[in-house]
């Protein structure tokens, strides 16, 4: 099973990036995707959620209106649009699959994350 995520670096506040998480080893199209993030010193947080289908998503407070969760089932792949980014945005994003009831979910993978960086 492999989660890896791409498409993090520096941008400035008010710029925009959008993260990729591909995955493999493990039938997708099953699983909830959700990004998570973790900046120095504070807790890991959900981001925003989606389901397997695709159909229902969800944010936190602090991202919704300026972030976008998507999937391309057919590519094993989900995106994190990311707009109006701002200086409390920054941390390592993390990409996670789960499936079955939970929480705790009987499978649950996590990626490495990437970075991103917000900065004049």
């Amino acid at each position: 099973v492999q989660l890896v995520e791409s498409g993090g670096g520096l941008v400035q506040p008010g710029g925009s990036l959008t993260l990729l998480c591909a995955a493999s080893g493990f039938t997708f199209s099953s699983y909830a995707m959700s990004w998570y993030r973790q900046a120095p010193g504070k807790e890991r947080e959900l981001v925003a959620a989606i389901n397997s289908a695709g159909g229902s998503t969800n944010y936190a407070g602090s991202v919704k209106g300026r972030f976008t969760i998507s999937r391309a089932n057919a590519k094993n792949t989900v995106y994190l649009q990311m707009i109006s980014l701002k200086p409390e945005d920054p941390a390592v994003y993390y990409c996670n699959a789960v499936h079955g009831l939970g929480p705790p979910y009987e499978y649950d993978y996590w990626g490495q994350g990437t970075q991103v960086t917000v900065s004049s």
